[in-house]
């Protein structure tokens, strides 16, 4: 079954400082004033904080997953995937890594992975 953004909360909403917010009718989720995860407005694609330098070998290994975020964010560390093409566990660990990014690493071990 497809993961949904709903899927998604349930995972973020056990994230310490994290939160949501709708940007231009967008959902996004911060921590602090940094957007580590979105959603387009359709809620099918979701952008989330990932290497630069690890995002093409990403999405060329997976093209019908993973995409090259627009040109104006191609400057940040983010990548953007398909959310019907994720299970549950592939999306968990993606989010909980694009969270890691943003994070101390001290809040890490209060959150099982």
């Amino acid at each position: 079954m497809p993961v949904t953004i709903d899927d998604v909360r349930r995972v973020v909403d056990r994230l310490p400082r994290s939160y949501e917010a709708i940007v231009r009718d967008r959902v996004k989720f911060r921590v602090g004033s940094i957007v580590w995860l979105a959603f387009n407005q359709e809620e099918t694609q979701m952008g989330f904080a990932f290497p630069k330098e690890e995002r093409a070998a990403l999405v060329e290994s997976e093209p019908d997953v993973f995409f090259m975020p627009r040109p104006s964010d191609m400057r940040f560390n983010w990548v953007e995937c398909r959310l019907d093409q994720l299970d549950e566990a592939r999306m968990r660990e993606l989010v909980l890594d694009a969270w890691r990014m943003v994070v101390p690493q001290k809040l890490w071990p209060h959150v099982d992975g």
